[in-house]
C-alpha cells in the first residue's frame, strides 16, 4: 500500500492539489488516456500543468509481456500532442514522434496506439511534442514478465523522479538564450579565489581562472536549469509532501526508479540501506550492491532493498549540481519520516573532466579554449560544413580513434559558431563514478558494474562504425551532433539487419543521455566486449561511449539527447532503417 503520492481528479483545482493520494494504476490491455490542461499548486503559487487523465504524473500503466495493448489517446488541448513509449519495441508508426510516420494528435482528435509487448521491465511514457513533457505529460510503465518474475519481491513501488517549474518551459529557453548561466547561482566568488590560492598557490589559481575565462565558461556549470526554478518531485510529490511507501521489517522491497525529469540528473541513496541494483533500462543485470547511484534523464534502474529495522528510511535524490533534492520515505507505518541528509558540497569541473588532459595540455596555446581548441568568433576550429550525410561516409574504413585515446574531429565542427569547445583526450572509462561522486566514502554504481544477465544478443562484429560528436555552444545555447543542428542534418541511414557500432564523443561540458528509438543500444566495455543492454546511454563531459546496434526494425526513428532543452535546440537526428 502507498499512503501518499500525487493524484488530481479530473475536475481538480489548484486548491485540490494540496491533498495527495496514490498515483493511479491502470491494468489490462485496453486503455483510455486523455491529455488536458490542469491547474496545480506545487510551490504555493498557482500554475498550469498538462496532465494525463488528470494526474501528475500520469497513471502507472501495468502491462504483461506478450499481450497486445490498445491505447486511445484523446487530445483535449488547443495544440497538437503525442505520446512516446520510451524504450518499448514497436512499429515505427506507433512510436509517437510527430513527423516520423505519425502526424501527431490534433486538438479534439483521438489516436489509437496498438502494439504487442516483446519485453518486460520498467519503462516510461511521455510527450514528444514541443516541451509538453516538462509540463507534466509523463508516466511510468511496468511490464510484468510472461512467466514468473525472477526478481522476487514482497513490495513493488514505482519511484518516478521529475522536475517542476512554475515557469513556462519556453520562457526558460528564452532566458537561457539571452544568458546561458541565468540559473547558475553557484559561481565562484572572490572568497573562493583566496581560498584556492591558499590551497594551490597563486600561480596555479590564476592560471585556472584564466583558462576558464578564455573558454567563457564556469567550472560550476553542472546544470543548465536547477532549483532556482525547479521543485524536485517523487511521484508528483514535493519534498515537503513526503511520498511514502510502506514495508514490514525483513521484506524485500523493489523500487523502480525512473528519471522522468526534463533536465535533471539525480544522485540517489537511502541512508541505512544497501541498494541491490537488479535492472537497468528495463533489462535484467547481475545484482550489484551499492550505496548510491546516479540516474540520467530517461534512464531507469530497478533496486532491491531489505529494511531490517522498524524505522523510516529517507529516499534521497539530490540534483547533480546540489541545488536541491527530491525525497520520499520507506516506512513501517504511515506518518513517519527519517532525517533528510544535507546536500553534498557542490563539485567543480576540471579540465581533465572535459577531456583536455589537465592544465598541462593548454601550454603554449595562445587564445585557446583547451587542448587543441582555438577560441575565436566562430568558436573552436575553422570552416563549417553543414548537412553532412553520414550514410555516404566510409564508416567501415574509419579509424576508431576515439576509443584509442586521442580523437579527431569532423570538419563540420571547424569555424562553427555552434561549437565552443572540443575534447582531445576523452576518457573511455566506464568505472568513473562521475563528477561530485568520486571519493565520497560511499560505494557508487558505475556503468562498469552493470552486466546484462544474458549473453550478447547479436555477437556479430559490427560491419561499420559511425562516430558522432556531441556539440554545443553554451553562450549561444545551441546544441547538435557534429556541430550540426537537426534542421540542417541529413538522416542517418542504416541497412535493415546490419550490426553496427556507434561511438559518441562528448565535446561539451554537460552530460548527455542519448536515446535511440526503436532499437537497443548494446554498450561495450573498454575492451570492446558486450557489457549491458540499454535504451539510453549517458555520456559525461570529456568521455566517449561505444555501443552496438542491430538495425532490426524498419522505419524512421528519432535519435537525440534526452535533456529536453538540448533536444529541442538541435541535438536530434533522424535514423532511417531501410
Amino acid at each position: 500500500m502507498v499512503v501518499a503520492g500525487a493524484h488530481l481528479p479530473f475536475s481538480a483545482t489548484a486548491a485540490d492539489y494540496t491533498t495527495s493520494s496514490p498515483t493511479p494504476e491502470l491494468r489490462g490491455t485496453d486503455f483510455e488516456l486523455s491529455v488536458a490542461a490542469l491547474p496545480v499548486n506545487l510551490t504555493g503559487r498557482s500554475a498550469t500543468a498538462i496532465a494525463i487523465n488528470g494526474t501528475l504524473p500520469g497513471p502507472v500503466l501495468r502491462w504483461r509481456e506478450g499481450d497486445t495493448v490498445t491505447l486511445r489517446v484523446a487530445n483535449r488541448l488547443g495544440v497538437d500532442t503525442s505520446i512516446h513509449w520510451h524504450g518499448i519495441l514497436l512499429p515505427s508508426n506507433m512510436d509517437g514522434v510527430p513527423g516520423f510516420s505519425f502526424h501527431g494528435i490534433a486538438p479534439g482528435e483521438t489516436f489509437t496506439y496498438r502494439f504487442q509487448l516483446k519485453q518486460a521491465g520498467t519503462y516510461w511514457y511521455h510527450a514528444h511534442s514541443s516541451l509538453q513533457e516538462a509540463k507534466g505529460v509523463y508516466g511510468a510503465i511496468v511490464i510484468e514478465p510472461r512467466d514468473a518474475d525472477p526478481i522476487a519481491a514482497d513490495r513493488d513501488y514505482v519511484v518516478l523522479l521529475s522536475d517542476w517549474s512554475d515557469e513556462d518551459p519556453h520562457a526558460i529557453v528564452r532566458k537561457l538564450k539571452i544568458q546561458a548561466d541565468y540559473y547558475n547561482r553557484h559561481k565562484q566568488t572572490v572568497g573562493d579565489l583566496f581560498s584556492d590560492a591558499r590551497r594551490d598557490g597563486w600561480k596555479a589559481t590564476i592560471a585556472d581562472r584564466k583558462a576558464w575565462g578564455a573558454m567563457r565558461m564556469s567550472p560550476t556549470d553542472l546544470a543548465d536549469v536547477n532549483a532556482v526554478t525547479y521543485t524536485y518531485l517523487v511521484n508528483g510529490t514535493t519534498p515537503d509532501g513526503n511520498w511514502t511507501g510502506l514495508f514490514k521489517r525483513g521484506e524485500k522491497v523493489r523500487l523502480r526508479f525512473i528519471n522522468g525529469s526534463a533536465m535533471t540528473f539525480f544522485d540517489i541513496r537511502i541512508p541505512g540501506l544497501k541498494l541491490t541494483v537488479v535492472g537497468a533500462d528495463g533489462q535484467p543485470v547481475h545484482p550489484v550492491s551499492v550505496d548510491e547511484f546516479r540516474i540520467g534523464v530517461a534512464e531507469t534502474f530497478d533496486v532491491i532493498v531489505t529494511p531490517e529495522e522498524e524505522q523510516p528510511y529517507t529516499i534521497f535524490a539530490q540534483a547533480m549540481d546540489r541545488s536541491g533534492y527530491a525525497r520520499g520515505t520507506l516506512s513501517p507505518r504511515a506518518g513517519l519520516q527519517a532525517p533528510v541528509p544535507a546536500l553534498d558540497a557542490r563539485a567543480l569541473l576540471t579540465m581533465t573532466d572535459m577531456g583536455h588532459g589537465g592544465m598541462a595540455g593548454m601550454k603554449g596555446m595562445e587564445g585557446s579554449c583547451g587542448a587543441g581548441m582555438k577560441m575565436g568568433e566562430g568558436g573552436c576550429g575553422a570552416n563549417m560544413q553543414v548537412g553532412m550525410d553520414h550514410s555516404k561516409m566510409d564508416h567501415g574504413a574509419m579509424k576508431h580513434d576515439a576509443m584509442a585515446g586521442m580523437v579527431s574531429h569532423p570538419a563540420s565542427e571547424s569555424g562553427n559558431p555552434a561549437v565552443d569547445m572540443q575534447t582531445m583526450t576523452p576518457s573511455k572509462a566506464l568505472d568513473d563514478p562521475g563528477i561530485g561522486l568520486r571519493g565520497n566514502g560511499r560505494r557508487v554504481l558505475t556503468y562498469a558494474d552493470l552486466k546484462s544477465t544474458f549473453a550478447d544478443p547479436d555477437p556479430r562484429e559490427p560491419g561499420r562504425t559511425l562516430e558522432l560528436h556531441l556539440t554545443g555552444n553554451m553562450e549561444r545555447y545551441v546544441w547538435g551532433f557534429d556541430g550540426i543542428p537537426f534542421s540542417k542534418a541529413e538522416p542517418i541511414r542504416l541497412n535493415h539487419g546490419e550490426r553496427m557500432r556507434i561511438v559518441l564523443v562528448n565535446d561539451t561540458m554537460m552530460e548527455h543521455p542519448v536515446h535511440l528509438h526503436g532499437l537497443w543500444s548494446d554498450l561495450e566495455s573498454e575492451a570492446g566486449e558486450f557489457q549491458v543492454r540499454k535504451h539510453t546511454i549517458n555520456v559525461p563531459p570529456g568521455h566517449v561511449r561505444s555501443y552496438r546496434v542491430s538495425a532490426d526494425a524498419l522505419g524512421r526513428w528519432a535519435y537525440h539527447c534526452h535533456m529536453l532543452l538540448h533536444m529541442e535546440l538541435g541535438m536530434f537526428r533522424e535514423v532511417r532503417v531501410e
